[in-house]
């Protein structure tokens, strides 16, 4: 097989194309990389993916209907990670989401179409579901998006979905919970907050922080949209959960534990414009169907988290104000 990987060199699409790679159901398949390459999308996320003989990187992006044609000739299979993805980011500008994440997602979609790609994976986010009070979101709940950034995903999800619906293509859509681990971007909470305190500064927490994430380490995730990939119905959503639900204090409280700091670094900011209150997502159809739950602990994954980051400062300190 041939399998196309979008957004490779981002913080989830390169620890998917490793699992990948190191899959034993995938063990002859070779793997293409699709990234443009922006800001968040490092060419030292594939160091390890591109020292396989089975790998190669093309540079481009997925709004460009000729690159993607190229690509997807002769593609058995795409697992779509290629998005803009910062809610702050998306609310002081909002037009790249809404380009990358709707128009990029159908013209992949549209090359997938007349390539005859067989299988055709979707990754996106729990934000599409809006804000819950109470209990968890099933795969049928009603998108209500509140950003622009989770409204764009939203509405590439429907364009996936109708791909199916129209053209019979076998596309699969995963909704993911809040994820975390080595090599993301330190625009995000986790990394955000590390790299502050190593550098002795304080942490922004929005609000009153009693925003709450489910948290799901990105091995989890990438186990998920394996399961996905490999056995998926079509037409069908997935939501790949995490198991730990936690207010933004608890998790900067834990952090700040593991730095060795205590509440004195922490900075009260104005909350978010249209800050969702909670997420929460029932992954009881992935379990029951294809076997996925999560597997690392949220203490193990969160400590090895924060020591990555300790360890591998070269890595992001030329980011941070990126």
């Amino acid at each position: 097989m041939r399998i196309v990987v979008t957004g490779a060199a981002g913080f989830i699409g390169s620890r998917f194309a490793e699992m990948l790679l190191d899959s034993p159901h995938h063990a002859e398949d070779d793997v293409v990389v699709l990234d443009a390459l922006t800001y968040s999308g490092r060419r030292e996320n594939l160091e390890t993916v591109l020292a396989s003989p089975r790998a190669s990187l093309v540079v481009g992006s997925i709004t460009d209907p000729e690159t993607t044609d190229r690509v997807l000739e002769g593609a058995d299979a795409v697992v779509h990670l290629a998005a803009e993805s910062h809610v702050d980011r998306s609310i002081t500008g909002a037009r790249v989401f809404f380009e990358t994440n709707v128009v990029g997602t159908q013209t992949l979609l549209e090359s997938a179409r007349r390539a005859g790609v067989s299988r055709f994976v979707h990754v996106s986010t729990d934000e599409v579901y809006g804000t819950i009070p109470e209990g968890s979101w099933r795969e049928d709940h009603i998108l209500e998006p509140n950003s622009p950034y989770s409204s764009s995903k939203a509405g590439s999800d429907l364009v996936a979905l109708a791909y199916h619906r129209t053209f019979g293509m076998h596309v699969n859509v995963t909704r993911c919970s809040n994820n975390y681990g080595p090599r993301q971007f330190p625009e995000k909470v986790i990394p955000l907050f590390v790299s502050n305190l190593i550098d002795g500064l304080k942490v922004p927490l929005y609000g009153d922080g009693g925003n709450i994430r489910d948290w799901l380490h990105v091995d989890d995730h990438c186990r998920g949209i394996l399961a996905v990939l490999d056995g998926g119905r079509a037409g069908e959503v997935y939501n790949i959960g995490g198991g730990t639900e936690l207010t933004n204090r608890e998790l900067t409280h834990r952090i700040l534990e593991l730095m060795g700091r205590d509440d004195s670094s922490i900075e009260p900011v104005a909350d978010r414009l249209g800050h969702d209150r909670r997420y929460s997502v029932d992954w009881g159809k992935i379990y029951a169907e294809l076997g996925y739950s999560p597997q690392v602990p949220f203490e193990d994954g969160l400590a090895a988290t924060v020591q990555w980051y300790r360890d591998h400062e070269s890595w992001w300190r030329p980011l941070k104000g990126a």
